[in-house]
């Protein structure tokens, strides 16, 4: 594609990426900082990340999205990037996540630094150190270009020392700033800087007594012993509150562009106040929609509900992932089982679309984006969802079995890796989600009298039929049995056939399993062979 082009179109694409590359850019101008000289230093994107429990989606989620406005910015601008991923491994352990074992042994490491409190994998130094390795090695799986920074190095080091000096400088102001925020009890505990107390280890929620400027060291009283305590902040010796810290943060490292969950939405106005304090300009941000669990609440580290990546990509394709995290960012979406193969054949219709659009509808396509303006040419001769229901029909354990009827179906495709991944991701989802789900049901006596016409069809037709004549045969029986509704009958079909409430296109469905096959199947049906009992 041609640069100048794609950089006009993206002047006035819609895309929610180009409109932040474009948020981005007009920050820059008025820092005075774009010459749209690529070999300046790079524009740099901050993703954050809590390691107090098993990495779940919507962290990946917030790389994801990021990255892909990472790019947009590069194409619209020229401008060289650069991706880092922060991990607030230094925080406090506050609670001990549900979906981890060994709870009485964390139950004793509370209010210690997540790189403190041991691994109840024993995999690890820590705790932290291992939901680091978990999402690192996501990340890297998905190809992002990314600088992993941890909190614990850069306060022990003294990558922060002077940022902390200047937040120790300015204590009084930040303090008037976030204290209206807060009830009157905690207002008389709060201070920026929460000190790890030499004696026990634990990140401290205390009042700070009186700071020194010169020394740059806060005291306090120890809440056991009530001795009272000078500790320096820097060195590591010290940590700060979560807005003062993500502040500290974005002003330490020179942070351009960060986005953040609506539920943090406060945080950022806040932060972003304690940044003009200190004399810099807050970042772009973007403010994104939740994840829900299938009973419409909140996905959390600590609960461990909702999908996990791994659950995802047991059943679905990566690229149907970062389709999902693309899509709708604005809005809360659920994310649970159901919506992995819908997503699934999403992705490749997009990508079958693609080859064939113009220069306009190709930066609004959300592959673009996905695969860097250069997706792969790859088409399947069935869907994802089709294939479910293949497996579901012929109660598949292993690809082998699938592919034997893939292969009636379309003689021309051979056997090829990508194609094998996605029938055993079908195989899996079948297995371990729907089987376990399947109920059959007795047709209804109309239902009856369908099925016993379709079968009489299908015996006149042989395997050379196209899966849209089939379509017509069933849709015409339906059309003659008189529904209101000619969805009752598809759905009928569904439930006695299918064991299931909803289903494929019929036509295509029984196109791939065989006419044969499918009166075969039928015939049990009227015999009463599938009904649950």
């Amino acid at each position: 594609m041609d640069t100048v082009e794609i950089r006009k179109l993206a002047e006035k694409s819609n895309s929610w990426a180009f409109v932040e590359a474009r948020s981005l850019r007009d920050r820059l101008v008025k820092l005075n900082s774009l010459s749209g000289l690529i070999n300046e230093d790079p524009v740099l994107f901050e993703t954050g990340y809590g390691p107090s429990g098993l990495p779940h989606i919507g962290t990946f989620g917030e790389v994801a999205r990021t990255n892909i406005v990472q790019y947009a910015f590069h194409v619209l601008t020229g401008r060289a990037t650069k991706l880092i991923c922060f991990s607030d491994d230094m925080d406090g352990f506050r609670k001990v996540p549900e979906n981890v074992p060994n709870q009485d042994m964390l139950n004793k490491y509370i209010d210690h630094p997540l790189t403190k409190v041991p691994d109840p994998f024993d995999k690890y130094d820590s705790f932290g150190a291992h939901n680091n390795s978990k999402l690192i090695d996501f990340l890297d799986q998905f190809g992002f270009k990314y600088e992993f920074i941890s909190a614990t190095d850069c306060y022990k080091s003294g990558k922060f020392d002077n940022a902390l000096k200047q937040i120790l400088i300015n204590y009084e102001k930040i303090k008037s700033i976030i204290m209206p925020t807060l009830g009157k009890e905690r207002q008389e505990t709060y201070s920026p800087f929460l000190p790890v107390c030499p004696r026990t280890g634990k990140v401290l929620q205390v009042n700070i007594t009186s700071i020194n400027l010169e020394n740059y060291t806060v005291n306090y009283l120890d809440p056991d012993t009530k001795v009272s305590m000078n500790i320096s902040i820097l060195g590591g010796s010290c940590k700060l509150q979560w807005k003062c810290d993500w502040a500290m943060r974005w002003y330490a490292l020179g942070v351009d562009y960060e986005m953040a969950g609506k539920d943090l939405s406060e945080s950022v106005i806040l932060s972003s106040k304690i940044l003009k304090v200190l004399g810099k300009t807050p970042p772009t941000g973007f403010s994104y929609e939740l994840f829900l669990d299938s009973n419409g609440e909140k996905i959390s580290k600590s609960r461990g509900n909702g999908l996990s990546i791994e659950e995802w990509l047991r059943y679905g394709t990566p690229e149907s992932l970062s389709l999902f995290m693309y899509t709708n960012p604005k809005r809360a979406k659920k994310l649970y089982f159901d919506i992995i193969p819908k997503t699934t054949d999403e992705y490749f219709s997009h990508v079958k679309k693609f080859h064939d659009q113009t220069i306009d509808q190709k930066i609004e396509n959300p592959v673009w984006y996905l695969h860097k303006g250069n997706p792969p040419q790859i088409e399947f001769p069935v869907t994802f969802t089709l294939l479910l229901n293949l497996a579901s029909v012929c109660h598949a354990e292993d690809t082998d079995i699938v592919w034997g009827y893939i292969s009636s179906y379309a003689p021309n495709i051979k056997r090829n890796k990508e194609l094998d991944k996605l029938i055993s991701l079908a195989v899996n989802y079948y297995n371990e989600k729907i089987a376990p789900t399947k109920k059959y049901r007795e047709p209804s006596p109309t239902e009856k009298k369908g099925i016993v016409e379709l079968i009489e069809a299908l015996s006149n037709l042989d395997e050379s039929v196209t899966s849209d004549e089939i379509q017509s045969i069933v849709f015409s029986i339906g059309k003659d049995l008189e529904y209101e509704n000619l969805r009752d009958w598809f759905k009928g079909l569904y439930e006695t056939v299918l064991g299931q409430s909803q289903g494929p296109r019929m036509g295509s469905f029984i196109k791939l399993y065989g006419v044969q096959s499918t009166k075969a199947l039928l015939e049990k049906v009227l015999e009463g062979n599938l009904i649950t009992k």
